[in-house]
């Protein structure tokens, strides 16, 4: 089912292209050994269900490719836009660590001698030149998410301060992704960023109750502030929780086949937490989270929504208006937005003259 959409939770790293990982590596003199798209392709790719540390796992596979390279990272966003805009998606916020495609804090590896990493700062203005230049080029509106990581509290305070440089120049929101186990209370500097975030205007979404239990959710939206939550499908393990969210209209960040292939969900798709969702009319969205890891595409999460989850075009309507609503565009460009999906879903008359 091809409908103009939106898609909030779609991660940089995670949405490449294997034919530019191949080039990059060829250009830099990196061995993969691998040398076509398929050979790269069953490398990367998970194919059945797994863990969620088998799953981050494959990102080694590649991600040293790109990390810290000007062209490869202006590239990648560009690209990225013109894969969104092909899926028929109108509007697209993309997630990613400014330090991670940095190369900051690893080892330095000898195909980086010649150009030096790059520091986060450069990083999401490359970001930003190749999402602006994709946007021109394929007419949708592309924003984006700089991601915590809660492993690396020591990163949360810069990357709270870059988005607050870059916030009217194309980053709309912060993220905190990473391992749930370690909660806020022993890395109380994802806490301060958060403080900060809130306090200058900043949009905030957390990755909480995918693997972690409810708990992580409630720390998301009691301690860090969440306006949106990554996954959430916990969530339901706590009804208390679950309906105050209900009642706050609170949007989750959801991702049908991601869900499944990590391990975070039951792999009958019949038995999916978002079917729960679904019933209630709860505001969420369908997303792909990282379709070169799942070698999937959007509409490949729609049809599933389809086939198993009982979804109709109405529904996937609603879907793409409560992700309009929940985006965190300033209000003006948001009714904007919202307008073209009117006009798109035939609910008004075309303004167009």
């Amino acid at each position: 089912m091809t409908l103009a959409g939106i898609e909030l939770h779609v991660h940089l790293d995670g949405a490449i292209r294997v034919q530019t990982i191949l080039d990059v590596a060829k250009r830099r003199g990196i061995d993969l050994r691998a040398h076509t798209v398929e050979e790269m392709t069953r490398r990367i790719a998970l194919e059945e269900p797994a863990t969620l540390t088998v799953f981050l796992d494959k990102f080694n596979q590649y991600m040293h490719v790109v990390a810290g390279d000007r062209e490869a990272i202006k590239r990648i966003a560009y690209e990225f836009v013109e894969n969104e805009a092909k899926e028929g998606v109108i509007y697209v916020e993309v997630r990613y660590c400014p330090h991670l495609l940095a190369n900051s804090g690893v080892e330095p590896i000898p195909w980086n001698h010649d150009e030096g990493d790059l520091s986060p700062d450069e990083v999401v203005r490359l970001v930003n030149q190749g999402l602006r230049e994709g946007e021109r080029a394929f007419s949708i509106k592309a924003r984006s998410i700089l991601c915590c990581m809660r492993h690396m509290p020591s990163w949360s305070m810069e990357i709270v301060e870059l988005c607050k440089k870059y916030q009217h120049d194309g980053v709309v929101g912060i993220d905190l992704a990473g391992d749930e186990s370690l909660n806020c209370e022993a890395n109380p500097d994802h806490r301060r960023a958060y403080e900060e975030a809130e306090r200058c205007g900043i949009h905030r979404t957390v990755h909480a109750g995918e693997v972690g239990p409810a708990s992580v959710v409630k720390e998301a939206v009691e301690v860090l502030k969440a306006e949106r939550i990554g996954h959430g499908y916990r969530t339901l393990e706590d009804q208390n929780l679950y309906r105050k969210l209900l009642k706050l209209n609170m949007h989750f960040e959801m991702c049908p086949l991601s869900s499944k292939l990590t391990g975070a969900c039951h792999p009958d798709f019949t038995k999916h937490p978002i079917i729960t969702f679904k019933n209630d009319k709860a505001n969420y969205s369908l997303n792909t989270d990282d379709p070169l890891v799942l070698n999937s595409t959007l509409q490949h999460d729609y049809s599933i929504a389809q086939k198993y989850m009982g979804f109709t075009e109405e529904e996937f309507k609603r879907v793409n208006i409560c992700s309009a609503q929940s985006s965190f565009l300033p209000e003006k460009e948001k009714q904007e937005l919202l307008l073209k999906l009117y006009e798109a879903y035939g609910m008004i008359q075309s303004t167009a003259f």
